[in-house]
């Protein structure tokens, strides 16, 4: 995770600005339930209500909360499929933070009332992250259900009636970037506080999703640099940040050297305290499935760590004869390709390891969603 603008207009780092991870606990997301009331094109949750075998029960769900709070990872994630349809939502979120964890959620944002938004504020999360793939009919297509946007926004200010922080999850991928503008609009007219762009990676009905050509991720990053620039200047530092794609972080620094260098070290100083995707997937990031299976990110289902029903996630997580964790932790990293012999080897880790394993089946072959040109990563003659 990269905090476009913390970085760009010198702002002090907020408590998620970067997401160091070597020396500390990892985050944690929680997909609660494979239940979902939407049909994303490009999500492999389940587009209904039945119940799922096999999901953590009420019993499980503590014990699970109970190791992570004791182990003192840095935040829990409730995700899904649609984490709202989950029947023990509430009792989960509020068991949670009377343990005192530091609580967030991604949802489609359709379930939010005014009554639910008041309490989600009333259990105390931090942050609820709802999704947008684009404004109007734009979003309803790819959510796959007329009125999905209008549901949207109407969470978007029931969250903010209720005093509740909330902000937007953007994947960056061709609908969403054909509709960049009127999103950035959009967060302007609601005084959206946050937003999040993710950089797609391929892995289930995630692979449907037409990836960017590297010129129109550039232009959308310009936009996107841009429009936080503006708002920094307006007096409206909103948070904007990038997911999923640390190569984001060289070419801001390539941006601020032309226009100010003294920034510029600045930035490069925590971009190198941040490492990228040395901190990311297996280190700083896991994820826990409705099952209860541990794995190394939310995009590595196929690759299990343990199981929280047989040993607790503190134990998966610490055990160093995984293979799996083993070679996520290396250190130096022994990425093959352009990413070897980049000179942003060390600020940007090689890329994302989900996404280079997805496409090429090699966990270090070059991150192939790397946009930068081979002049701009050569090393320095």
């Amino acid at each position: 995770m990269i905090n476009l603008t913390n970085l760009l207009c010198g702002m002090e780092q907020s408590d998620e600005a970067l997401n160091p991870a070597a020396d500390r606990r990892p985050v944690v997301v929680w997909n609660l339930t494979r239940r979902c009331n939407s049909k994303c094109t490009y999500c492999d949750s389940s587009p209904d209500a039945r119940e799922f075998p096999g999901e953590l029960n009420w019993v499980e769900s503590r014990n699970v909360i109970d190791n992570l709070a004791a182990f003192g990872v840095p935040a829990l994630l409730l995700s899904g499929g649609e984490p709202l349809m989950h029947p023990l939502f509430f009792y989960i979120a509020g068991y949670a933070r009377e343990r005192g964890l530091r609580l967030m959620l991604s949802t489609n944002g359709t379930l939010i009332t005014e009554e639910v938004a008041k309490k989600l504020q009333a259990i105390g999360f931090a942050h609820v992250a709802i999704s947008l793939d684009g404004i109007g009919e734009t979003h309803d297509r790819s959510r796959g259900g007329e009125g999905a946007f209008k549901k949207a926004v109407a969470a978007f200010r029931n969250c903010t009636a209720a005093g509740q922080k909330v902000g937007l999850r953007v994947i960056l991928a061709k609908n969403t970037v054909a509709d960049l503008d009127r999103i950035l609009d959009f967060i302007d007219e609601e005084d959206i506080p946050r937003v999040s762009f993710y950089h797609p990676v391929p892995g289930g009905r995630g692979s449907n999703l037409s990836p960017l050509s590297p010129g129109e991720v550039r232009a959308a990053l310009d936009k996107i640099m841009d429009r936080a620039e503006a708002w920094h200047r307006a007096g409206k530092p909103r948070e904007v940040i990038t997911m999923d794609q640390p190569a984001d972080g060289p070419y801001l620094l390539m941006r601020l050297e032309k226009r100010d260098p003294v920034l510029a070290r600045k930035a490069h100083e925590l971009l190198l305290w941040n490492g990228g995707g040395n901190n990311g997937s297996g280190v700083g990031i896991a994820n826990l499935d409705p099952q209860g299976n541990v794995h190394p990110d939310r995009f590595w289902q196929t690759h299990t760590l343990g199981n929280v029903r047989n040993r607790n996630f503190n134990t998966i997580w610490q055990d160093t004869s995984n293979p799996i964790l083993r070679d996520l932790r290396k250190s130096p990293r022994p990425v093959k390709g352009r990413c070897a012999n980049c000179r942003f080897l060390n600020i940007c880790g090689g890329g994302f390891r989900s996404r280079a394993w997805h496409n090429s089946g090699d966990l270090w072959a070059e991150d192939s969603g790397c946009y930068l040109s081979d002049a701009e990563i050569a090393p320095a003659q």
